[in-house]
């Protein structure tokens, strides 16, 4: 991360706003990407940019997996931040027919820096999209099964979070002694599928009011748990349980943790893709299936 000034601080962190026609960008007009201040990830290309005269930079396109879109506190305006690091950027607007794509991202110079780079090297930069996404809901063979049939997902490990190096084994992870969870840590393209749809397939393949308990497996290791891994995602993950308390999802209360991601070590091999390996198991028929079917039934759309 690159050091930041007080007034850099101010708009990307405490997400303030630089007034009115007094940053770098508003009227720039050179060849390359715009990329965050913070972090240096890409986020704009210079084509994307238009002349709103609102005051700010405006963009009626982004880098595809650049910019996170989260619900804004004043509930009425749409927040963008850099999906890398969840710096503030600014707000997104549709629906003022400024340009054709019927999008305005509305950005704080001061969140930005510009590169005046070959086309060739914007496009190898683009295309780093691969996250992280890290979650637990009872069985890791359950959620194994469900996410690694999404469309965009890359690959699903099953393995251990929340406790210590030495205790990261099957054995003792199921006494309930140490502080992992059975955890899927999934990597998925940005640019297919995004992190909030990952969310809505979590929420709906496990049962999130059960306090350390996943219907007959029972104990800590089972919690339902979210290990975020930056900012934009904890900023998500509370929206998601704001938006799943406001609309009564749920009879009871959630109790999913949101806990900020350490370590993840991944599961004896044995572990891998064993609902696919092991279909006709008890468990699996009993346990793993229906919730399977569930989700493939409510996420049809989603699926590879």
């Amino acid at each position: 991360m690159k050091p930041l000034t007080e007034f850099e601080r101010y708009v990307i962190e405490q997400k303030g706003t630089e007034r009115p026609f007094t940053g770098e960008y508003v009227d720039h007009n050179a060849k390359g990407v715009y990329c965050c201040r913070r972090c240096e990830a890409p986020l704009y290309l210079s084509e994307h940019k238009f002349q709103a005269h609102c005051g700010w930079p405006a963009f009626d396109n982004e880098i595809k997996g650049s910019v996170t879109r989260v619900p804004d506190a004043d509930g009425h305006r749409t927040e963008i931040v850099c999906a890398e690091c969840g710096g503030h950027l600014g707000h997104v607007f549709e629906g003022e027919m400024l340009t054709p794509a019927n999008v305005r991202h509305c950005v704080n110079s001061v969140s930005m820096t510009f590169k005046e780079i070959e086309e060739s090297v914007i496009d190898n930069e683009a295309k780093q999209s691969t996250k992280l996404a890290t979650f637990g809901g009872g069985c890791f063979w359950c959620l194994e099964a469900i996410f690694s049939r999404l469309d965009g997902v890359e690959k699903v490990t099953s393995g251990y979070s929340g406790g210590s190096a030495e205790d990261a084994n099957y054995e003792k992870v199921c006494s309930g002694n140490t502080h992992h969870a059975e955890v899927v840590q999934v990597e998925f393209d940005a640019t297919k599928l995004d992190y909030q749809t990952l969310l809505a397939v979590f929420f709906s393949s496990h049962d999130p009011t059960t306090l350390n308990r996943q219907g007959n497996d029972v104990g800590p290791q089972y919690r339902s748990v979210i290990f975020v891994h930056d900012q934009v995602q904890a900023d998500l993950v509370n929206a998601a349980l704001a938006e799943l308390e406001s609309k009564q999802v749920f009879n009871n209360p959630v109790v999913t943790q949101v806990v900020k991601f350490d370590e993840f070590y991944a599961a004896e091999l044995k572990h891998e893709n064993y609902y696919a390996n092991n279909p006709q198991q008890p468990y699996c028929q009993m346990v793993v299936k229906p919730k399977v079917d569930k989700v493939t039934e409510l996420f049809q759309h989603l699926l590879k």
